[in-house]
């Protein structure tokens, strides 16, 4: 009988950047948004690397967008919603990938120290893990491949891994990062330009949090 590691750095866990959105009401894709001088599809990509995913995978959809030190994979099946493109990124992963971490390209205040907390959870032993901020289940995701079947079959429309979060409540670990990032996500021009101001500030530019490399 095989024995599934439960941590540590000789286990590999994997970052998958959803980024295959059209951007309807921005006006154009996500993923090829500029903000603070980077590419959204860019930064998400560098977010998952720096906080220790490895290897680190990009599902397109709408746009193609190649880059440094990523996978990329498209998904066909975009116009049928994040669903879609959650499954197509579990498909690709390596075999060796034991979990992975899943992120959304228009949450840019999402940081590499929120990912290193998950991950720090995972060597402690928990096999579904997800940020919280004000006690609501939001992104990154950390993801035991033993779950990805059940992901897989509830991941609809537009939903991602919220139905097996609140299916398999039991099993999730959440851990607070209220202090290191925010869910904030982008999807018109107003929030946008929020962003760019946000941004502007700098590392901790908002109430100490920190959106810049840590």
């Amino acid at each position: 009988m095989t024995t599934r590691k439960t941590g540590g750095d000789g286990t590999p866990v994997a970052g998958l950047l959803l980024a295959a959105g059209e951007g309807t009401r921005l006006g154009g894709p996500k993923a090829l948004v500029e903000l603070a001088g980077e590419r959204l599809v860019d930064r998400g990509a560098r977010i998952l690397r720096e906080g220790g995913c490895v290897p680190v995978y990009v599902v397109t959809g709408a746009a193609k967008a190649e880059v440094d030190g990523a996978t990329e994979v498209h998904n066909p099946k975009w116009p049928s919603g994040m669903g879609s493109s959650l499954r197509t990124g579990l498909d690709a992963m390596p075999t060796e990938v034991d979990a992975v971490v899943v992120a959304l390209v228009d949450q840019p205040l999402v940081t590499s120290a929120a990912v290193r907390r998950l991950r720090e959870a995972y060597a402690e032993g928990s096999r579904a893990v997800v940020a919280t901020y004000g006690g609501n289940l939001r992104n990154p995701v950390l993801l035991g491949r033993e779950h990805w079947p059940s992901v897989h079959a509830l991941a609809e429309g537009d939903v991602g891994a919220r139905p097996f979060l609140r299916a398999y409540s039991h099993l999730v670990t959440p851990v607070d990062c209220d202090d290191v990032a925010s869910p904030d996500d982008i999807d018109t021009a107003e929030d946008l330009e929020r962003m760019r101001k946000i941004l502007d500030l700098g590392p901790g530019g908002t109430d100490g949090i920190t959106v810049g490399p840590d």
